[in-house]
C-alpha cells in the first residue's frame, strides 16, 4: 500500500506541473501536456469579428491506452469540469458532447473518448466587435490501467478585427458533426421506448430504425435519479434496418420505477448517432438471450454477397481478360491441374483482401483516413500498375516472350507446360488490385461495418469479401469439367490473346488519365455539360440549405468507373439532368481523385469509406439523404422530391 501511495502522490504532483508543449498558433492556446494527455483551447476564428457569438472547442489528445470521460461517465470516473473565471467579453459557454464510446474494464462500463476529441463550445459575446479574452481552468480525469486527475489552465485571446477562419475551424466542425441530434441527418429514428420487469430485473427497451443498415448500434441511458444501466443487448432485423436494444438496470441501483419516468437516451452506430428525451411505456417481457456474434455473422453473409457482386461491376470488366485467358488455357487439360490452379487463383484473391485488411488496420491505428480504393490516389501505385498492364499487353500481342524459370513451370501428363500454382496465385492477386476502385451493393455496408469495428472484425469481413469475389473460381475448382470442355488451345488462341491485350492496354490508358489527374489538377470537364456543377464545400452546402435550395452532392474520382457509369446512365441524362439544372437545385461535385481529408471525413460522417457516394439535401432533409451505390433515375428523383 505504501508503494501505491507513493506512485499516486508522484502522479498527482506531476499533473500539477503540466506545461506548454509548443508555441500557440493563431486561434489556439498553448498545449498543456502530460505523459497521458494534452489539452488546449481552440477557436474557429483568429479574431473577434462582429458576431455576438464564438464557436470554440477544448481539444484533447490522449496517449495510446488513455481515455477521458463523457458527461455521463458510467460506473466510474467524472467528466471534464470547467471554470471560466477571469474571461473577458465572454458569457457562459455552452458545451457540446460528441457521441461517446463504451469502454469495459474488469466488468466496469465506462463512457468516454480515446485518441483525440474536440468538445465544441458556443460562447456568447456581450460586446460584439470587442477583443475576447478566454481563461479556463480544466479539471479532468485520464484513465488507463490507473486513473490520474489532471488540471490545466488555458488562455486564449482574440483581438478585434475581421473574423477569418482559423486552422482549427475544420476540426471543431468535424467533432460538432459527431454531436448527437434528432437523428434525421443519419436516417435514425427512435420508434419505441418501453420498460419491462420490476426492481432489479427491470429493462429498458429501445427500438431503433435506420434508413441504411446498422453496423454496431449501442445505447447510453442517462437517468441518475432513476437507475444505472448495464451494457445493452442488441437484436437486429434481417435487413439490419431495425434494432431492438435492451438495457438492463444494474442491480441495487433502482431508485424509482422506470415506467412513466423521463429519461435521456443517446444511440450510436459507428459515426451515426441521435439523442432523445423519452418516457418509457409498458412493454412485453424481456426476450430470451440471443447468441453472441449474430451481428457479425449476418454481416459476414452480406460481405460474401458483396464480394460476389463485385465480379459483375463495371470497374471489374477490364480484368475479365485475365480471368478468361485462365479458363481458355485449360481446354483439353487435366482435371487435377484445373482444380489446383483455380484454388490457387482463389487463394490469391483472398490473401490480397487480407493484405488490404492489414493495410486498413495500420492506417486506421495511425489515425489517418481510410477508405476503399484509396491506393489509386497514389502516383507510385498507378505507375506500377500501368507498367505491369503494358508489359502484359505487349506479351499477349507477341512482341516478346518472357522465358519462365523452371520453378514457375511444371509439366502435366500430356507433356504440356503449365504455370505453377504460384503463377495462378499471382494472377488472382493482380485481379484483386485492379478491382479495388469499384464499389458494389452490399460492399459499402460490409466495409463500413468492418472499419467501425476492431482488427479481428476487419480481417473477418475482408476475408468474406475475398471469398465472395473468389466464388466463381471456387465453382470451377469444384466442377473442373466446365473448363475442360473449352476448345483445346490452338491458332485461335492467337486472336484471343490479341483481343485480351487490347483490353489490358485500354485499362493502362485509363490508369494513365487517372495518373495525370493525380499529378496535376486537370481543367474541369463539367463546363458546358448537362449539369452545372459547382465545387463541393460544406459551408456553402449549409448556406444553400438555409436559402431553401435542394443540393445534390456527388463524390467521385477519375479512378472510379462505377462513378462514371452513374454519371453517364443516370446523373447527366434525361429527367435527372434536367432536374439538376433547374432553378432551386444546386449540384455539388466532390473530386476524390487525389487524397482529400475533408472528403474522407465527409464520407465517414455517413459511415461510408468508398465511392461512388451521393446524397441529397434540402429544407426537408437538412442532414442529407444518402443514396445507393448504383443509382437509378427513380431513386434520385424521389430523393430530390423528398428533400424539398
Amino acid at each position: 500500500m505504501t508503494m501505491l501511495r507513493t506512485i499516486a502522490a508522484a502522479l498527482l504532483s506531476w499533473t500539477a506541473l503540466m506545461g506548454t508543449a509548443a508555441a500557440a498558433e493563431p486561434g489556439a492556446s498553448d498545449w498543456a501536456s502530460s505523459e497521458s494527455a494534452k489539452v488546449r483551447l481552440v477557436a474557429a476564428v483568429t479574431a473577434a469579428g462582429q458576431s455576438d457569438g464564438l464557436r470554440a472547442g477544448l481539444h484533447f489528445k490522449m496517449e495510446p491506452g488513455w481515455k477521458i470521460y463523457w458527461r455521463s461517465p458510467g460506473d466510474a470516473g467524472y467528466p471534464p469540469r470547467l471554470d471560466w473565471s477571469g474571461s473577458t467579453n465572454a458569457g457562459t459557454p455552452r458545451l457540446h458532447w460528441p457521441a461517446p464510446h463504451r469502454f469495459v474494464l474488469a466488468g466496469l462500463q465506462n463512457h468516454g473518448y480515446a485518441g483525440e476529441v474536440v468538445l465544441p463550445l458556443d460562447i456568447p459575446l456581450p460586446s460584439p466587435g470587442r477583443a475576447v479574452g478566454l481563461r479556463v481552468s480544466v479539471d479532468f480525469l485520464a484513465c488507463a490501467q490507473i486513473c490520474v486527475p489532471q488540471q490545466a489552465d488555458l488562455a486564449l485571446s482574440l483581438p478585434e478585427g475581421a473574423a477569418a477562419p482559423s486552422a482549427f475551424a475544420h476540426d471543431i466542425g468535424r467533432f460538432m458533426a459527431l454531436v448527437p441530434g434528432d437523428g434525421r441527418r443519419h436516417g435514425l429514428s427512435l420508434e419505441a421506448v418501453e420498460t419491462a420487469g420490476a426492481g432489479d430485473s427491470s429493462i429498458l427497451r429501445l427500438v431503433l430504425a435506420a434508413a441504411e443498415p446498422l453496423t454496431g448500434p449501442d445505447a447510453f441511458v442517462e437517468a441518475e435519479d432513476v437507475a444505472a444501466f448495464g451494457q445493452p443487448r442488441v437484436s437486429l432485423s434481417s435487413d439490419r434496418r431495425r434494432a431492438v436494444i435492451e438495457a438492463p438496470v444494474v442491480p441495487g441501483t433502482v431508485l424509482k420505477p422506470l415506467l412513466g419516468t423521463a429519461l435521456r437516451v443517446t444511440l450510436t452506430d459507428g459515426p451515426r448517432s441521435m439523442e432523445a428525451e423519452a418516457v418509457p411505456v409498458a412493454g412485453a417481457p424481456p426476450a430470451p438471450s440471443a447468441p453472441a456474434g449474430d451481428g457479425l455473422a449476418a454481416m459476414l453473409a452480406i460481405a460474401l454477397l458483396g464480394g460476389l457482386i463485385l465480379n459483375l461491376m463495371p470497374c471489374v470488366l477490364p480484368v475479365l481478360s485475365i480471368k478468361l485467358l485462365g479458363v481458355l488455357g485449360h481446354g483439353g487439360g487435366e482435371r487435377g491441374h484445373v482444380r489446383a490452379s483455380f484454388l490457387a487463383s482463389s487463394a490469391g484473391i483472398v490473401v490480397s483482401f487480407l493484405a488490404l485488411a492489414l493495410a486498413a488496420i495500420a492506417v486506421k491505428q495511425a489515425g489517418m483516413a481510410v477508405g476503399w480504393g484509396i491506393q489509386f490516389q497514389q502516383p507510385g501505385f498507378l505507375i506500377a500498375m500501368i507498367a505491369l498492364l503494358c508489359l502484359f499487353a505487349a506479351n499477349l500481342w507477341g512482341m516478346f516472350e518472357i522465358p519462365m524459370p523452371v520453378w514457375l513451370l511444371n509439366r502435366g501428363g500430356n507433356g504440356v507446360p503449365h504455370h505453377t500454382l504460384l503463377g495462378h496465385f499471382l494472377s488472382g492477386a493482380f485481379a484483386t488490385l485492379l478491382a479495388t476502385p469499384c464499389s458494389a451493393p452490399f460492399l459499402g455496408t460490409a466495409i463500413g461495418f468492418a472499419l467501425a469495428r476492431g482488427s479481428s472484425d476487419i480481417l473477418a469481413i475482408f476475408a468474406a469479401l475475398g471469398l465472395g469475389m473468389a466464388a466463381p473460381f471456387l465453382v470451377v475448382a469444384a466442377w473442373p469439367d466446365a473448363a475442360l470442355r473449352m476448345p483445346r488451345p490452338g491458332r485461335w488462341m492467337v486472336t484471343a490473346r490479341k483481343a485480351m491485350g487490347v483490353a489490358l492496354a485500354a485499362t493502362a490508358l485509363w490508369l494513365g488519365t487517372v495518373l495525370a489527374a493525380t499529378l496535376a489538377p486537370a481543367p474541369s470537364d463539367d463546363a458546358g455539360g448537362a449539369v452545372p456543377w459547382v465545387a463541393f464545400d460544406q459551408a456553402a452546402l449549409r448556406d444553400r440549405i438555409k436559402e431553401g435550395k435542394v443540393v445534390f452532392v456527388d463524390v467521385t474520382a477519375d479512378w472510379c468507373i462505377t462513378c462514371k457509369v452513374n454519371k453517364a446512365a443516370v446523373i447527366e441524362r434525361g429527367e435527372v439532368a434536367a432536374r439538376l439544372a433547374s432553378a432551386g437545385i444546386v449540384a455539388m461535385r466532390a473530386d476524390w481523385t487525389r487524397p482529400d481529408e475533408a472528403i474522407s471525413r465527409y464520407l465517414a460522417s455517413f459511415g461510408r469509406y468508398g465511392i461512388p457516394f451521393n446524397a441529397v439535401y434540402g429544407p426537408s432533409a437538412p442532414d442529407g439523404l444518402a443514396l445507393s451505390e448504383l443509382l437509378t433515375e427513380a431513386e434520385v428523383m424521389a430523393a430530390l422530391d423528398k428533400a424539398r
